[in-house]
């Protein structure tokens, strides 16, 4: 199957929860206005007063989703579809988690390495070729492949169930950041893109690499469109810690278009809310067992600063047909195993350096 049709599999709705979470849940508390009730005759003064029936007041339902109390885990997976190659397989190139506390009031954003060495179907395998592997070459399943994917997570996580996730290509998020206006990012260091040239436009491949000129992001506050902040957020070559910069990078993001959507006021602006899911169209894929109108009620106390952006350390493995994949620290498998236990905030108050700052 190729890579255009591989689009009509993005699944966006847990990063729509999170982002716009109160606007979706505008949708769920309101509804068209109800007609106006015919006016109650007067009787005519002769009339011997009558009593007006006792009606029993009625009590609205709860909102879908009120239900849910946490602790909750949710994966947030970005896919490369690599559409400039014909018949490229899709890579879990970004894995987020974000694990809830019970009472929804407080969030751990993290990610594993893409190239994280974990054991699913039958052997030892990079994390990121999961979804290709479940997914399968001939007539793909992206449902079997998020399958594998997250049961691989869960193996190695501890974490006994993962309770909605999304998938998400380059071109459905840079559409939803495009609907919010753009986004502001505090670029940490100087990132020289691989992909695309300054004006946007796609580098030329040539011989498995790509040529021409480079857009660059240089360090500083700056104001990025949708091209430019997932093109800022999918490199990692040429930076100093490589595929660990850019999982900082994609965490910021992912916060800084959380800020953006509560600065919208969305709640108050269903024309704006429409935009939104209107631009993720017919990518929108639903992986869980509630609807995303539900997790966005329940997540609808959560805000940009109640999420804690973990960095989780790792180092390489080599063996001897050299480079082989990654493996997280002690330190940071141990973040993994708290999150499982269920004591996330007690690990950082004693790890303190695995917090993202800024």
């Amino acid at each position: 199957m190729r890579n255009s049709r591989l689009g009509l599999w993005i699944a966006a709705a847990v990063a729509l929860a999170l982002l716009v979470g109160g606007g979706i849940a505008w949708a769920v508390r309101s509804g068209p206005d109800k007609p106006s009730a015919a006016p109650t005759p007067v009787p005519p003064a002769s009339a011997a007063p009558t009593t007006p029936p006792t009606t029993a007041p009625t009590t609205p339902p709860p909102s879908p989703g009120a239900d849910i109390t946490g602790p909750l885990d949710l994966l947030l997976v970005g896919v490369d579809t690599r559409v400039s190659i014909p018949d490229w397989q899709p890579h879990a190139d970004a894995i987020m988690l974000l694990h809830v506390e019970r009472g929804l009031k407080k969030a751990y954003l993290y990610s594993l390495p893409r190239d994280l060495r974990v054991t699913y179907d039958g052997g030892t395998h990079k994390i990121t070729e999961a979804m290709s592997r479940g997914a399968g070459k001939q007539n793909p399943d992206v449902r079997k492949g998020y399958e594998l994917l997250a049961k691989a997570v869960r193996d190695y996580t501890g974490i006994k169930e993962i309770q909605a996730g999304a998938i998400l290509t380059f071109t459905g998020l840079a559409r939803l950041t495009d609907q919010l206006g753009g986004v502001d990012l505090v670029i940490d260091q100087t990132v020289k893109s691989r992909h695309r040239r300054p004006d946007g436009s796609l580098r030329t491949l040539s011989g498995g690499d790509y040529i021409g000129p480079q857009a660059v992001y240089q360090p500083g506050r700056r104001h990025l469109s949708g091209w430019q902040a997932i093109d800022y957020a999918r490199q990692r070559y040429g930076l100093p810690n490589g595929d660990y910069d850019r999982q900082r990078h994609q965490r910021q993001l992912v916060a800084a278009l959380f800020d953006k959507a509560l600065s919208r006021d969305l709640a108050d602006d269903p024309a704006a809310l429409e935009g939104i899911v209107g631009a993720l169209g017919e990518t929108l894929v639903y992986l869980g067992g509630r609807t995303p109108v539900e997790y966005a009620y329940a997540l609808r106390g959560l805000t940009a600063k109640t999420i804690t952006r973990v960095s989780l350390p790792g180092d390489s493995v080599s063996g001897s047909s050299g480079y082989l994949g990654e493996r997280l620290t002690a330190e940071g498998k141990g973040f993994v195993t708290a999150v499982a236990q269920g004591r996330p905030a007690a690990y950082l108050a004693s790890h303190p350096g695995l917090v993202d700052k800024g």
